[in-house]
């Protein structure tokens, strides 16, 4: 845009102030340091206040208004000085001239005035020839800026169906011109786009609504673009834009409706209570709260047996079970359901009902369902003394489908772990086949399980409580105490021990307890028993004069009986001690003669005394040990191949020393062994007798070469050992043809067979073969076809 602008110089006023210590005088006497210098001066000023447009485009600098002093005699003297806001950098003077240029362009939106200050100085000695005076340059206004909506674009909101002439939002455009000068910043507001749906106020700037029933269903958003013009709307004027988006907010205007007049749902029999059926949708054009639904079931032979509730969005309708369903019973059931609004609006009341009804089918369908028990749980009540194999509680149970299948019944293993019962499979009769016992255990928690015949996938399960009724079936023992003191001194008929008895059983009634001495001891002279009559008893004294000397310890039977039927007796003996006592009848001792050490026995001779007995201790146990150790066998069996039975014992042999256990020579000459037949020997003592046979003569002399010679020298020995009485038989090897690896029979030594206290079981002699048939006849069991024993 191109503006045209005219500079005017205003002056509205024209001061003149001379310097009075100038007038007349040269500048020479300016130095002569007199008190002229001091006196008032006259100053003489061309003074302007100064008006400039803004917006100058010119190329040449602005020119705005001029300053002259006086004393300025147009010789170049008087140096013109500004200084202040924009001094140099906005504004400049000449200083010969004092004339003022604006070097930049102004805006008054910017800033709208300058306050600059100036002075007069002598141009050689730079000192002021008049005091700094202080001016003001502003900026007149143009119409430069349109006005301007800050906040744009808006968003607004109005209710659907609003009245006409109901209040959007208000606009506001800013103008920054000055508001005090002409109409630059006057704002006249106009609509460009949104008609005929809304209108604005041309000096309010409020958005209203100029059409009635609007449906936000139909259309909901609607985009109005509005203009704000200054210079009061004239021709010339400048403009600024916005745009208002605005959003038609929902009222409840519209009913609900179902999309299906009737529902077709299906749910099997065996769905558990709260299992959801299906659901349903009352849909409603309007949103939010407006659209939140309530759904009832008003009417409909399943009523009592499905309920309906809304879901977390208010908004569809949740069919479930509310109580168990049965096929065989009724397949099918039919409900009237509602859906209604939630929130009304009663502006809108004459657009309702705001309510739909529609029919929901529900068809239940068949499942092959476990068996049912008559009863869901059975509580028996059985005495402990019940004979094996009573009849507890015959239960029953029966498939509920059209089928009508088999049931067998059985009880869980882990109900009865101890298998005390036992159910028929058949008839489901429960009976005992262990002897009860209250006392161990009082309850019998048991599962029955019911299994169809043609499908064992469908088992049911009951609980059957037996509980265990009591029989008195354990007599009274007494509790506790089953000794008692009597003290030497104690008087006749003095209470010496109160004793109490326990009965495991527990009878109605509570226990009673009847206490008297044993038949035997009836008629002792020593001691009687008084009956309390409150299951307690007392033991007597019948005579004084107690002496452990006489008799240390007696022995009282009592007998105890309940009073419950079958009566239960027993004999309990109480042990009574005869002790010493004082005569507060504080127990001092209960043996005949207390033990005390000698006065003189001093505390080292007693440490002594043990030091002695425990270095004895300690030989005996050393010698037992080196004992062990001379007895402890030389080698050790193996256990994983035993092939031979060698027999051991505790002598030794001389060593190379050692001529008449063993002749080196005789392996060279064996016929010169049986010269030393009669020779014995004396390094020990014959400790058990051959048990080898004789070998003849004429087998030790036969054979010949090198092999014979070594077999003949065996012999030789083997006849020495046989006939001499005082050397006993180092090895006894035996020899087993079906013994060891690669045999069926394995090893059939017995030297590992005393580790084992079991009997030893012979049936798998049968699996041997031909060879080992005696030995199966012999200790073999024969298989038989006997039953089984209970």
């Amino acid at each position: 845009k191109t503006h045209y602008f005219c500079q005017f110089l205003y002056f509205p006023h024209v001061l003149t102030l001379l310097p009075h210590s100038v007038v007349g005088k040269p500048v020479e006497e300016e130095n002569a340091g007199s008190s002229a210098l001091l006196q008032r001066v006259k100053r003489g000023w061309v003074w302007n206040q100064f008006f400039v447009l803004e917006e100058y485009t010119g190329l040449e600098p602005l020119y705005i208004g001029k300053l002259h002093s006086d004393m300025d005699k147009g010789d170049g003297s008087i140096k013109y000085i500004l200084t202040g806001e924009g001094a140099g950098t906005t504004f400049t003077i000449d200083d010969s001239t004092g004339d003022i240029h604006a070097i930049q362009r102004l805006d008054r939106e910017v800033k709208a005035q300058y306050v600059l200050r100036a002075q007069a100085r002598n141009r050689l000695t730079d000192r002021p020839l008049e005091p700094e005076s202080e001016f003001i340059v502003k900026i007149q206004d143009i119409n430069d800026n349109e006005p301007r909506f800050l906040d744009g674009p808006y968003q607004a909101t109005v209710p659907e169906m609003s009245k006409i002439g109901t209040s959007v939002i208000q606009l506001t455009a800013t103008d920054a011109d000055d508001p005090t000068y002409g109409n630059s910043a006057r704002v006249v507001y106009s609509i460009l786009e949104g008609q005929p749906y809304f209108s604005v106020d041309p000096k309010t700037g409020v958005v209203r609504v100029s059409l009635a029933d609007m449906d936000r269903e139909t259309r909901e958003n609607y985009t109005v673009v509005i203009q704000a013009k200054d210079m009061g709307g004239q021709l010339g004027g400048l403009a600024g834009t916005t745009t208002v988006n605005i959003t038609l907010s929902d009222v409840n205007d519209n009913p609900p409706m179902f999309d299906q007049r009737l529902y077709q749902m299906s749910v099997p029999e065996s769905a558990p209570v709260g299992s959801v059926v299906g659901r349903i949708w009352a849909k409603d054009r309007d949103i939010g709260v407006n659209a939140e639904m309530k759904y009832s079931i008003i009417d409909g032979d399943g009523r009592d047996t499905f309920d309906i509730s809304t879901d977390p969005t208010n908004l569809f309708g949740i069919i479930t079970v509310k109580k168990p369903l049965n096929f065989e019973n009724k397949p099918s059931y039919t409900l009237k359901v509602e859906g209604a609004n939630t929130h009304l609006d009663p502006t809108f009341r004459h657009r309702g009902p705001f309510k739909d009804v529609t029919i929901v089918h529900v068809s239940v369908e068949d499942v092959d369902e476990p068996p049912l028990f008559d009863s869901p749980a059975y509580l028996i009540e059985l005495p402990e003394d019940a004979e094996v194999g009573t009849v507890v509680k015959t239960v029953s149970a029966r498939d509920p489908d059209a089928a009508n299948n088999t049931v067998r019944y059985s009880i869980e293993r882990s109900s009865d772990p101890e298998k005390f019962f036992y159910i028929e499979i058949t008839s489901g009769a429960l009976m005992t086949v262990r002897s009860l016992d209250r006392e161990e255990i009082g309850w019998h928690n048991i599962t029955v399980l019911a299994m169809e015949m043609n499908n064992p996938s469908q088992i049911a399960s009951v609980s059957v409580a037996v509980k265990v009724s009591d029989v008195n079936d354990n007599p009274p023992s007494l509790s506790h105490y089953l000794e008692a003191v009597v003290c030497e001194n104690a008087k006749a008929g003095q209470l010496i021990q109160t004793v109490t008895a326990v009965d495991p059983d527990e009878p109605l009634g509570g226990q009673h307890f009847y206490y008297s001495l044993a038949p035997e001891a009836a008629n002792n002279p020593n001691f009687t028993l008084r009956d309390n009559q409150d299951n307690t008893a007392w033991i007597l004294t019948r005579r004084g004069d107690w002496s452990q000397h006489d008799q240390t310890v007696f022995y009282l039977p009592i007998f105890i009986s309940d009073g419950e039927q079958p009566v239960q007796t027993s004999t309990s003996t109480l042990t009574i001690r005869v002790c010493s006592c004082d005569h507060e009848g504080n127990i001092m001792s209960c043996n005949a003669e207390a033990y005390s050490l000698p006065a003189s026995l001093s505390r080292g001779a007693l440490i002594a005394i043990l030091a002695c007995i425990f270095v004895l201790l300690v030989m005996i146990l050393l010698m037992l040990s080196l004992r062990a150790h001379r007895k402890k066998p030389y080698l050790c069996d193996e256990v994983e191949n035993v092939h031979e039975n060698i027999v051991r014992y505790d002598d030794e042999g001389g060593g190379e020393e050692d001529t008449e256990a063993f002749d080196i020579a005789a392996m060279w000459n064996p016929r010169e062994a049986h010269h030393h037949l009669a020779k014995m020997r004396q390094d020990m003592l014959p400790e058990i007798e051959s048990l080898s046979r004789y070998v003849p003569q004429a087998c030790v002399m036969g054979g010949g070469g090198s092999d014979s010679n070594v077999h003949g020298y065996v012999l030789a020995k083997l006849l020495e050992a046989d006939f001499d009485p005082c050397a006993p038989p180092y090895d006894s090897l035996q020899t087993y043809a079906y013994e060891g690896e690669g045999s069926v029979a394995e090893s059939l030594s017995s030297l590992q067979s005393g580790t084992s206290n079991t009997d030893h079981e012979y049936d798998y002699l049968n699996d041997w073969g031909p060879r080992f048939k005696k030995l199966a006849e012999m200790y073999g069991v024969l298989e038989t076809n006997s039953p089984p024993m209970w």
